[in-house]
Order: structure tokens, then C-alpha cells, then sequence
């Protein structure tokens, strides 16, 4: 029987797991606008969250299927919002990785205190993850138009989904 998904902060034996996942996610050029050419070292500087923020990965039967990174949307007079980014293996999408991720995210917001979550950058076609997050309850407040440059459809727009927490 399989062992049900575990969220749990990143450790350092996790990193060359979750740059493959992420290497991947963004070579795909649907989803993240960070340069395919990144070093192991730059990524983990763009993805690993230091204090107050927080990275973690989901493994299902010990394997590291997906990961997120959460902290404060803004510094300062913006830091009481909170902001989140998701990144799962192709393989494990559709299997509750994202969901589960994403929960995590908000429940740490609501522990800390946050008023709200903010995605600043949800690529408009990225039409899974939307359907989840208004499952969440996020809402869109507005689209960028053509502010994301897809590998595969051009230019298209990103949404700005909100929590209220």
C-alpha cells in the first residue's frame, strides 16, 4: 500500500531532487519566467526561502515529487500578505501534489497571520492551477495582458489571484 503524501520542509539532501523538478518545470517554458540557464546554485538562491518565508517538498513512498516556496508578497508595509509558487514533477500531475501544497501554503499563512494570499504571475493558460486555486477559494483580480512570453502559444496574459485568509 502506498504511503500517503508528506509535506515537510526542504533539507539540504533535497536540493538536487528538487532542481531537477525544477529544471524541468521551467524548460517547459509554460509556467515560470526564471531563464532555462540557471546554475543548481542560482535556483536554489531563487527558490530556497530564508526566514520568515519557507520552502518545502511533497514526497509520496519517500520520493520528492513536488515543491513550494512561500513568504510575505512585499517587505515592510506590504509584508502582512502573503505570496506563494508551486512547482510539481510532470509525472505526479493531477495526483493531489499541488493541492496539497497548496494547502499547506495557506495553512501556514493563517498560523502566521497573514490577511491574505496574493499570485502576482499565474500564467492565464496554466488552466489546472487556476481551477484548483479558485477551488481554494482564490479569486482573479485581474489579468496582465500578454505579460508571459509561452514556449508554445506566444505571449499570453498572467492573473492576479487573492485569498482573503
Amino acid at each position: 500500500m502506498s504511503e500517503s503524501l508528506v509535506v515537510r520542509p526542504i533539507e539540504d539532501r533535497d536540493w538536487d531532487r528538487v532542481f531537477e523538478i525544477f529544471r524541468a518545470v521551467v524548460a517547459e517554458g509554460e509556467t515560470y519566467a526564471y531563464p532555462e540557464s540557471l546554475t543548481s546554485d542560482a535556483a536554489r538562491a531563487l527558490w530556497v526561502e530564508g526566514l520568515p518565508g519557507e520552502s518545502v517538498v511533497a514526497l509520496r513512498d519517500g520520493s520528492i515529487l513536488g515543491t513550494a516556496k512561500f513568504g510575505p508578497s512585499r517587505p515592510a508595509r506590504g509584508s502582512h500578505v502573503a505570496t506563494a509558487s508551486f512547482m510539481v514533477a510532470s509525472a505526479a500531475r493531477g495526483s493531489g501534489v499541488g493541492r496539497a501544497l497548496c494547502e499547506y501554503a495557506i495553512t501556514w499563512a493563517r498560523i502566521r497571520g497573514y490577511a491574505a494570499m496574493q499570485f502576482n504571475a499565474v500564467v492565464s493558460t496554466n488552466v489546472h492551477a487556476i481551477e484548483l486555486y479558485r477551488k481554494l477559494g482564490f479569486v482573479t483580480i485581474g489579468t496582465v495582458p500578454e505579460a508571459f512570453d509561452h514556449a508554445k502559444l506566444g505571449r499570453v496574459g498572467l492573473d492576479i489571484m487573492y485569498l482573503k485568509l
